[in-house]
């Protein structure tokens, strides 16, 4: 077996073992008990020294410091953040093949209402997100174009500040945050330091608890 594939092996194992991670994590662990245990529970021939296993282990703590040093950045950030939400959202799948001057004018109609409007333009298509009220009127401009509207969204958006741009990682911690509590994401898009994702309605109630960061 290749030094690669042990390190590949040993961080897998320590991954799916949070009590072994957390324990790696603060320093509290023996390095030659637990590359005994990996090889043990993995059958790995008996032949390839315990060596390799262990500085495996001792880099994948290094690289757990590395990501709380990152961690703590991302909170620090989220805990500056604000939050925003809105519901009563509708996001509308457009072919792009439309007379573009419609999506003009009904931008400009939304915009005068100081209203959300929202376009991410697809290789096929166009997303708009908007609000319920504006259904009719895309229903009027796009008929047979539209391929499909999501309605009773909400829209949730994270005002942060300026060090997310150079901070990585906290749009895959949030959409983390979503994932395990089995929020689904309709649509997500940033502009510059607001992030902003398209829930169900429904999921609101479970948005406030994880990001009181």
């Amino acid at each position: 077996m290749r030094i690669m594939n042990l390190t590949e092996l040993t961080e897998k194992y320590i991954a799916n073992n949070p009590s072994i991670k957390d324990c790696l994590k603060f320093g509290i662990i023996n390095y030659s008990a637990l590359s005994r245990k990996i090889m043990t529970e993995s059958q790995i021939n008996k032949r390839i020294k315990l060596d390799a296993i262990l500085i495996a282990a001792r880099r994948y703590r290094q690289k757990l410091k590395d990501y709380e040093i990152r961690n703590n950045k991302i909170m620090k950030i989220l805990r500056n953040s604000k939050l925003d939400i809105q519901n009563k959202i509708i996001v509308a799948i457009i072919e792009k093949n439309i007379y573009f001057d419609n999506l003009i004018d009904l931008e400009k109609k939304i915009k005068k209402d100081s209203e959300v409007f929202h376009i991410i333009e697809g290789t096929d298509t166009i997303t708009l997100v908007t609000r319920e009220e504006y259904l009719e009127d895309i229903k009027n401009l796009f008929g047979s174009k539209i391929v499909k509207v999501n309605t009773n969204l909400a829209k949730i958006v994270i005002k942060s500040s300026r060090e997310i741009e150079k901070t990585s990682g906290v749009i895959y911690y949030l959409i983390s945050l979503f994932s395990e509590n089995n929020i689904n994401i309709v649509e997500t898009m940033s502009c510059w330091t607001d992030t902003i994702f398209v829930i169900d309605e429904a999921d609101v109630g479970k948005i406030m608890p994880i990001l009181r960061f």
